[in-house]
């Protein structure tokens, strides 16, 4: 019946020490809890063709905007 409760110890002991692993990007400098900054998101780079009109970038003669 022992052989059965190391594992469990064991399994409670390695979930206690992942947890703070995870909390430690959203701490500050102090240690206190903070809101994780969001990842800025790239803006979606525009196109334009020869004549102006929006077009899918890399087809011939579009240029960034």
């Amino acid at each position: 019946m022992r052989h059965l409760l190391i594992p469990a110890a064991v399994a409670i002991g390695l979930a206690g020490i992942a947890a703070p692993a995870l909390a430690a990007p959203c701490k500050d400098a102090k240690g206190k809890f903070v809101k994780c900054p969001q990842a800025a998101a790239k803006p979606a780079q525009r196109c334009k063709n020869a004549k102006g009109h929006f077009a899918k970038c890399g087809t011939p003669g579009a240029k960034p905007v």
